[in-house]
């Protein structure tokens, strides 16, 4: 017997088929496009139940299935606990409102055009400034490797520490994105976290989880002087769970909830 077949869990999958979910495939334009836009809807109102939002400021995209340089994207001063599918607008690269009856944040536009232009292969990006990405930006500094779960960051995160203020300017956008390159985020050093993915889940999934490593890095921080896992042993891991397929997996849990408890969001 070998020590794979030893693992139950693995001898259990072998004898019965399991259903394990997965991405949706072979899907119309028509039929992405809404599903984009279902996630993106939901990931905002998840985004509220977790407390990231601060008053007006925040945002999540989704590029257009066949537009690809139209994005979908919460409007300016809709709560996320109450953002709707409905709700959402498509927004060109020039800024403009192509679909939707309220205006667009201003730094959502400078910051995620930049990045769907710079990085065709990302589908989404998130930014909210939740409190401990906040602190932890003020640092001006990487996150270590302290858990299994900072290791999906490892090696696959930077730091842009240029703060000039609100970030309006497309130029500033188009910098963040540069400093971004192929990673899955970016510390904004003096205002937060950006996470970026092949799909509305999976960018906000890193968001989620980088929001709570930069909570526990602050927390080993401050009770004392915390041990970093080997640069080895990150690697493998990171490669373990911080791949695509990973990221977009981790968020189904929490979908599944906000489906069950408030689907008022699908309207």
């Amino acid at each position: 017997m070998t020590a794979v077949e030893v693992n139950p869990v693995v001898a259990a999958a072998r004898s019965r088929e399991l259903r394990m979910p997965l991405p949706p495939q072979g899907l119309s334009v028509e039929q992405e496009r809404q599903h984009r836009k279902e996630r993106l809807a939901g990931a905002l109102r998840i985004f509220g139940r977790f407390g990231f939002s601060e008053g007006v400021a925040g945002h999540i995209t989704a590029r257009d299935p066949e537009l690809d340089d139209h994005f979908w994207v919460n409007p300016f001063g809709v709560s996320f606990s109450r953002m709707r599918v409905s709700d959402l607008l498509l927004v060109n690269h020039e800024g403009v409102v192509v679909e939707g009856d309220r205006p667009v944040n201003a730094a959502a536009f400078a910051i995620h055009s930049e990045i769907h232009k710079t990085r065709p292969d990302v589908v989404a990006a998130a930014h909210a400034h939740s409190v401990h990405g906040k602190a932890f930006s003020s640092l001006g500094r990487l996150l270590d490797p302290l858990t299994q779960d900072a290791c999906a960051f490892y090696g696959d995160h930077t730091l842009h520490a240029d703060f000039g203020g609100v970030v309006v300017d497309p130029q500033v956008g188009a910098e963040l994105a540069e400093t971004l390159g192929m990673h899955k985020a970016v510390i904004h050093q003096n205002h937060g976290l950006i996470t970026v993915g092949h799909s509305v889940d999976e960018a906000a999934w890193w968001f989620i989880t980088m929001e709570r490593t930069c909570q526990a890095q602050l927390l080993a921080m401050a009770a004392g002087r915390p041990i970093s896992i080997s640069h080895e042993a990150a690697t493998i891991t990171r490669e373990q769970i911080g791949g695509h397929a990973a990221g977009w997996f981790q968020f189904q849990p929490i979908w599944d909830d906000i489906v069950a408890e408030c689907p008022d969001f699908l309207d």
